[in-house]
């Protein structure tokens, strides 16, 4: 039986595992945490992972479709309407959203027990033996910085993101709300909870005392339920990161034996929603490729480049919609786009994304199951 060794028990990373012990692989996932946990965020997942998910037999129970929404000012003027059927018609799949939690803990049900080992850290690639070494191992990814040395580090985006899930008393649909350099996002959850974001154009390292007090005073003026969830967030559930990405793209994916997947591979501003996608593309493109050949090089090789061209292309479309969206400054500039967005008829906003989200990912070959007499 081949044996592949999965470095980082993240969305990615679980992902592949999956598709390999699909395939008939035996899988061992190493985590360094102590135990697969996940930020307290919410991801969006849009109709290529759910596909992509749906072919590796993952169906997380608390999914949320988002059945209506647009994109407002800060006064919250409606710029854009978002139909939520129209958009499942078009792409054949909603724009869903989950709890990190819960998308973990739904790709850890899908793996035997014994496949994920946590508290294991990897210091090095030379102390793994398997036949194929799968490096999920996020942005700062130690693997590829044995691999690639020279490869430059990430970069900074310009932006810096607050991030929480929260309840509110009241229901809310789904959002996004911009202003001149900065963007509120508004998630609503399947348990009523809501997750919510705040990105805006700053340096990065700066830090706060009170981050709450800074978050009100700077978007307590925004319209609502923005101002209502900064104040229902408790303080300990609040995230802050610098949003950061891999600004000079690989030049492959693989080396050897090992494959590069998810964050490590291609990490990305999260302006169009698609950095947990493409790790799960990654994850079903992986094991077709390894599904259909017993020569594990031309397998890598397909996989880089089947991947390679579109989760960097990816990239650069999520960098040009910051620039075009949250990060856009210019107040010149700013009432342009959105006199544009508002002339933009409904049936065309709910095909906005479609050359990423209507991706269809190949299909793994599972193994023959044993004959009996």
């Amino acid at each position: 039986m081949r044996k592949a060794i999965v470095i980082g028990g993240g969305i990615g990373g679980l992902s592949a595992a999956i598709g390999l012990h699909g395939i008939g692989w035996e899988v061992t996932v190493l985590e360094q945490a102590p135990e697969l946990t996940a930020v307290g965020a919410g991801i969006s997942l849009w109709p290529n992972a759910l596909r992509s998910l749906e072919t590796l037999g993952v169906h997380p129970r608390t999914l949320r479709e988002q059945a209506s929404g647009g994109l407002h000012d800060r006064e919250g003027r409606r710029i854009t309407r978002w139909d939520g059927e129209a958009f499942r018609r078009h792409h054949g799949r909603p724009l869903a959203a989950i709890h990190r939690a819960d998308l973990i803990g739904a790709l850890r049900d899908a793996l035997p027990d014994e496949c994920v080992r946590t508290g294991v850290e990897v210091t090095s690639l030379d102390d793994l033996d398997a036949d194929v070494i799968i490096a999920a191992d996020g942005i700062h990814s130690t693997a590829r910085e044995q691999l690639w040395p020279q490869h430059p580090e990430p970069v900074y985006s310009g932006s810096t993101a607050f991030r929480a899930v929260t309840a509110l008393p009241h229901p809310t649909e789904l959002s996004t709300s911009w202003d001149d350099g900065a963007e509120i996002g508004v998630i609503p959850l399947h348990d009523g909870r809501v997750y919510w974001w705040a990105s805006y154009v700053a340096e990065a390292g700066i830090r706060y005392e009170d981050p709450k007090a800074y978050l009100r005073n700077r978007f307590g003026g925004w319209h609502e339920p923005i101002p209502e969830l900064i104040d229902a967030t408790t303080p300990e559930t609040l995230l802050h990161h610098d949003l950061h990405l891999l600004g000079t793209p690989l030049p492959t994916y693989v080396k050897g034996r090992v494959a590069l997947l998810g964050d490590a591979a291609h990490a990305m501003p999260p302006f169009l929603g698609q950095g947990g996608c493409q790790a799960i593309e990654d994850a079903v493109v992986l094991a077709a490729a390894l599904s259909t050949t017993e020569d594990i090089d031309a397998a890598l090789k397909r996989y880089d480049e089947q991947r390679r061209p579109r989760t960097q292309a990816v990239v650069r479309s999520s960098v040009q919609a910051g620039k075009m969206g949250p990060q856009l400054r210019n107040p010149l500039a700013v009432a342009v786009r959105n006199g544009v967005f508002r002339l933009l008829p409904g049936a065309l906003t709910a095909r906005i994304g479609a050359g990423v989200s209507g991706w269809t990912p190949p299909v793994p070959r599972r193994p023959a199951p044993p004959r009996t007499r």
